[in-house]
């Protein structure tokens, strides 16, 4: 709200804008936020509610940056133009070009509309020639012209999952270990970081046998359960034609064509990536593949998460767990002790205001009754923590096995595992301000002061 307030107050800054006067999502998120007020550095800056001093001190922080802010709209719009005379259509304007329509107005100031056309052609140039052809135009094109031969491939990794692992690779004892051993090392407590346990679940195929599970209907979990389908199984990936990430599906249900897609979206560097048609054929590979995905490390990675998906519980005891028969938990190790990793995430989780906002504004989360109100969608997926967990740590592994990037040390393993929880947090933390701001802004001023008092 008082970020809002501040914006408001700038004139020329239109382009970075929304319909209503206030700062665009992606203004906050790629300018103001890491360019402008630079919260790590600017503590006060950093909370959902902020002191007096601290509201203070971000208004004086983007008032000082009035005139790059309104240099960058500018070079926004030439941008823009340019784009459309160079006849551009490849990604999002504001996601390539507000960093760099920053940078060009804190260095160069205002724009020239005739005699800077030159520099934004040149800057749009060298942000589309780092595609080196890694274009979703291509991949439509590509995907278009080959979807009954690239349907054939699919049938064909499909047919060949290897649906029957080894007799006795239940590794759940030796993941918890694992995930005791990363988390207390990272505390000082002990010297071992579980190089060695890694190597050996990563030898035994530990995460290739999780996968192949999940395929099967005698786990003690399913991939449904574990919100990474709307299926009780992952099904056959269809080839798709299309994509957009604001109907993107669960992981283990998104087309090859919507996988690929992402990974364009999401590198900054696509001359690093493999050409178009590679992509494709891989990712069909990778789909059939057990947890969808190809390196071991990464499945081992992927296996660890569920283990400790399924102890996270930032609302108490009461929501502990997905719903399974209790001779499947035990069976499966799911009754055994909680191990240091899931006591660190958890005690950290709890003391998050937003569960306790949520617990008091979205009526009893801890029953079957659906809560009501803006909070109802947070607190759903605070009573089923692991879904969201599981989704955003797929979606990390999976940018990481298309480029080739393993997880052979325990420390980047706990890392990854470790930055997924509070990158939930962080987001759970984002939308219960909105929520709780929009609900403050809809009953009015008296409102807002009783509630704040």
């Amino acid at each position: 709200m008082v970020l809002d307030e501040v914006w408001r107050k700038l004139d020329g800054v239109e382009p970075l804008s929304g319909p209503h006067g206030g700062p665009l999502r992606r203004t906050v998120k790629l300018v103001l936020d890491p360019l402008v007020i630079r919260p790590v550095q600017h503590p006060a800056c950093a909370g959902p509610i902020l002191t007096a001093d601290g509201a203070v001190l971000l208004a004086a922080r983007v008032h000082a940056a009035a005139d790059v802010l309104r240099a960058t709209a500018a070079w926004f719009t030439l941008l823009k133009q340019v784009r459309r005379t160079l006849r551009i259509t490849e990604g999002n304007p504001q996601d390539l070009y507000f960093q760099r329509c920053f940078e060009l107005a804190t260095t160069a100031g205002l724009p020239d509309p005739l005699r800077d056309k030159a520099v934004a052609e040149a800057a749009l140039r060298d942000i589309h020639e780092y595609t080196a052809g890694r274009t979703t135009q291509a991949l439509k094109e590509y995907v278009a012209e080959r979807t009954s031969e690239l349907a054939g491939l699919i049938e064909v990794a499909w047919g060949r999952r290897p649906l029957q692992g080894p007799a006795g690779a239940d590794h759940t004892a030796a993941l918890r270990a694992l995930l005791d051993t990363c988390a207390t090392a990272r505390l000082a407590q002990r010297r071992d970081n579980g190089q060695a346990a890694l190597d050996r679940l990563v030898s035994a195929h530990a995460g290739t046998h999780a996968g192949i599970r999940l395929w099967r209907s005698d786990s003690g979990y399913s991939a449904g359960e574990l919100g990474l389908t709307a299926h009780r199984a992952p099904p056959r990936p269809a080839v798709g034609a299309s994509a957009s990430t604001a109907t993107l599906g669960l992981p283990f249900d998104r087309t090859v064509y919507e996988r690929v897609f992402t990974a364009l979206q999401a590198s900054t560097e696509r001359a690093e990536l493999p050409p178009v048609p590679e992509l494709v054929t891989t990712e069909i590979a990778r789909s059939c593949a057990p947890l969808a995905l190809l390196d071991e490390t990464l499945r081992v990675t992927a296996t660890a998460g569920i283990t400790l998906a399924q102890g996270l519980s930032p609302i108490g005891t009461a929501t502990r767990r997905h719903r399974v028969d209790a001779g499947q938990a035990r069976r499966h190790g799911d009754a055994a002790e909680e191990t240091a990793a899931h006591r660190i995430i958890n005690s950290r989780w709890q003391r998050e205001a937003y569960v306790l906002q949520a617990r008091r504004l979205a009526v009893r989360i801890d029953t079957d009754a659906a809560p009501a109100g803006p909070l109802a969608a947070i607190a759903a997926e605070l009573s089923t923590p692991w879904r969201p967990y599981l989704r955003r740590l797929w979606v990390r592994l999976h940018g990481r096995d298309v480029r080739e990037l393993g997880v052979f040390d325990p420390n980047e393993l706990w890392d990854l595992l470790d930055g997924v929880a509070r990158s939930v947090m962080l987001d759970h933390r984002t939308r219960v301000k909105q929520a709780l701001s929009a609900s403050a802004l809809a009953a009015g001023p008296d409102s807002t002061e009783s509630r704040a008092s």
